[in-house]
């Protein structure tokens, strides 16, 4: 028989061992893409490859600034659609909701959160696309064929509201029914209830699920492919077509490898997306830093 002390060593390392494996994994992918992308830092500099908006691959020119752009013109405004829309749900749905409700949200956000990308797209195709179009852009006075970065940003901040608000209603339920009665005892309403106690003891759930929410909007491919126009152009314009990173990996691995530098290029844009996933993470793992500080 194997001694305990023996039996908690082993399951211990091989605990390590699996933890390690999984802290590893950004570094080995980032390190992949890093080498795969060295022949084109090799001939142009990072500067001129991050910031600069000319794209002609048959010349050797690469400038990723359109495609950076667009991404994060497309996730701000996925964001901005899709924050407040979460936050008030989840309020009413911890605080003011009736049981029944609930019970049937639940089901509803889980079966969001499951819909695979391309059925979003399709949606947006036949939804938000004319909507944007035939409808919005008319009233600015605006001529849009609705294929456009504000397509984009509807269509993303849809599927990140079942992971945002999951995590929200997750946060609120986390916080203890004695602080609220406390609030209520001293003569506090409802409202001023969640003010001061719900979104203040909440405020570091509140900001890893908007953290959460960015960086899957940032990364996300199938849907907003579809439906952003993918036209490469730097426009301020939400009307105008974009054209993000990951629809530019997704639309050209594999069919235009043969142009010098192209795969390179590809690899590099690979490397721009993980890098700024990460940078979101951070910052956003800063700001729930200093917010349970500021408890």
């Amino acid at each position: 028989m194997i001694s305990r002390d023996i039996q908690s060593k082993f399951t211990g390392s091989w605990m390590l061992v699996a933890l390690a494996i999984i802290l590893l994994f950004p570094l080995i992918i980032g390190l992949a893409l890093l080498l795969k992308s060295i022949p084109l830092l090799n001939n142009s500099s990072l500067t001129s490859l991050l910031f600069s908006g000319n794209w002609a691959p048959n010349d050797g020119v690469f400038g990723f600034w359109p495609f950076l752009y667009s991404s994060l013109y497309v996730t701000i405004l996925s964001f901005i659609f899709s924050a407040p829309l979460c936050l008030l749900a989840a309020i009413y749905l911890t605080e003011f909701a009736s049981d029944k409700l609930i019970r049937i949200m639940h089901p509803v956000i889980d079966i969001l959160a499951g819909i695979p990308s391309v059925i979003y797209g399709m949606w947006g195709i036949i939804v938000i696309v004319p909507l944007v179009g035939e409808w919005l852009a008319p009233l600015f006075g605006i001529t849009s064929s609705g294929y456009s970065i504000l397509a984009g940003g509807i269509v993303l901040a849809v599927m990140c509201i079942p992971y945002m608000l999951n995590m929200l209603i997750e946060t609120f339920k986390t916080i203890p029914y004695g602080l609220k009665e406390a609030a209520f005892s001293l003569g506090a309403t409802q409202w001023e209830t969640v003010k001061h106690v719900l979104l203040r003891k909440g405020r570091p759930g509140i900001i890893s699920a908007f953290g959460l929410g960015m960086a899957k909007a940032f990364g996300e491919t199938l849907a907003v492919m579809m439906v952003v126009g993918n036209v490469v152009q730097i426009t301020a314009n939400p009307f105008k077509a974009g054209y993000p990173l990951p629809a530019l990996i997704a639309n050209n691995y594999g069919e235009m490898l043969s142009i010098p530098l192209y795969d390179s290029a590809l690899m590099f844009a690979a490397l721009i997306l993980l890098i700024v996933v990460l940078l979101i993470n951070l910052i956003f793992r800063y700001f729930i830093i200093a917010a349970n500080q500021a408890k």
